[in-house]
């Protein structure tokens, strides 16, 4: 959430800054009109109080004087505009409650440095790791590896449950624990972050401090429970608030999580899109990386959180792209983002596997998280990052993809084989 003094401070800014992000702006306006009422309200307020407090201060006086009637018509009109000042207030606390619920539909503000766009298409490359694999023949999609091979069977879950739900049999299975278990080794041995396993439902005021709350509640899977639980669609949402209304000490600073959860969307609006295989599902699997971070240090980092994620293929020797998004295709919370792209040879093309992004403060915000400075300074703002490190099940077909042989098998990476109990190969079971 932005700061809302900022806001009626910069209006002009900030309607450029969403016509960047190709975000309806309409409700500016709104929150313009209710903030011009509210200083109309203020103003009223502040000038009858002025009033009151003048002929209050007479009253004393004129009944000193034997002015008694003199004295009830002006207690008459104190009490008058004691009315007046309440409605004023009323229409002060009216209108500022409606300039909040509006603050809370307002997107983060695109970083200086993000390519203005108005969709995917004015995303920039960075840069490219790898090279793509050469196959001697024609290169299977990972829904025609796994079903041959007996390790991925779409049709029975679509019986148990429904339409995007996957089950993963013997070695596949393995495969996706093993991916886990390899990515949570490498972000916490190596890269220096501390494992955690939250749970995995949360309640509204989580969903609100991260921003699925209150404009994406139709891609949530809400729970029919009084209390108004949601599954988590992603890691970010727990262990971003894990420091929810708290304040933390400068020192403390950066402080790095990876955690892995399964992840539950409902994907309002996306139906027709990637029906096919694991890429969109309404459950899947993901290790999350999360950071909280002084102000200064937040976009190196975002580098230094984007490399870590990048290590993952790098060491499974996948290709992949770094892409950074242009302003119209950045996510409502984020100040920049991103993307990390794996090559996968069934669709000769880059597919995304992970976003990295700064939220800067406006998490923190929404969340009420902060930290101190030495010397007992004012609480500031941490600012919040996160990416997947890496999506599971994409990574799972990724490998499968990219390392499928013309038998149909699967040679698994070096780096997984500790992991897969020494299992070099998938093959049909």
């Amino acid at each position: 959430m932005l700061d809302l003094n900022f806001v009626r401070d910069n209006l002009s800014e900030l309607f450029q800054a969403l016509e960047n992000r190709n975000y309806p702006i309409d409700f500016l306006n709104d929150f313009a009109n209710w903030d011009g009422q509210r200083r109309r309200a203020i103003a009223e307020s502040d000038r009858l109080n002025a009033e009151r407090n003048s002929a209050s201060s007479k009253i004393g006086g004129l009944i000193k004087e034997g002015r008694g009637e003199e004295a009830l018509k002006l207690r008459a009109e104190v009490n008058e505009l004691k009315e007046r000042i309440a409605r004023a207030d009323h229409i002060r606390d009216e209108s500022d409650r409606r300039m909040r619920e509006l603050l809370s539909l307002i997107p983060n503000i695109p970083h200086e440095s993000v390519p203005v766009g108005k969709d995917e298409s004015a995303n920039a490359e960075i840069r490219r790791w790898g090279t793509k694999p050469e196959f001697d023949f024609e290169p299977k999609d990972h829904v025609d590896l796994g079903t041959a091979l007996g390790i991925l069977d779409l049709e029975r879950a679509t019986k148990i449950t429904g339409a995007r739900f996957a089950i993963l049999n013997g070695a596949g299975a393995r495969l996706e624990r093993a991916l886990i278990n390899f990515m949570l080794e490498l972000h916490t041995s190596e890269h220096g972050y501390r494992e955690t396993l939250p749970p995995f439902i949360v309640n509204r005021d989580s969903l609100f401090g991260t921003g699925q709350l209150p404009k994406f509640e139709e891609d949530l899977f809400k729970l029919d429970d009084e209390r108004g639980f949601y599954l988590v669609p992603t890691a970010e949402v727990p262990v971003t608030n894990y420091y929810r209304e708290e304040i933390l000490e400068a020192s403390q600073l950066p402080m790095k999580f990876v955690a892995y959860t399964p992840c539950f969307r409902s994907e309002a609006g996306s139906y027709g899109k990637d029906t096919r295989g694991v890429i969109r599902q309404h459950q899947f699997e993901k290790v999350e990386v999360v950071k909280y971070s002084l102000p200064e240090n937040s976009y190196d980092e975002l580098e230094s959180l984007t490399r870590d994620a990048e290590k993952v293929l790098q060491l499974l020797g996948i290709h992949y792209r770094v892409v950074v998004l242009a302003t119209g295709d950045l996510g409502f919370s984020n100040a920049k983002t991103y993307d990390i792209e794996v090559w996968l040879p069934s669709q000769n093309a880059f597919r995304e596997i992970s976003s990295c992004s700064n939220y800067e403060a406006f998490q923190a915000r929404r969340a009420n998280i902060r930290f101190r400075r030495a010397g007992g300074a004012k609480p500031e703002f941490v600012h919040t990052l996160n990416g997947s490190g890496l999506a599971v099940g994409r990574t799972w077909l990724a490998v499968l993809e990219n390392f499928q042989q013309a038998d149909g098998s699967i040679v698994i990476p070096e780096v997984l084989r500790p992991y897969m109990n020494g299992l070099d190969r998938i093959t049909s079971e």
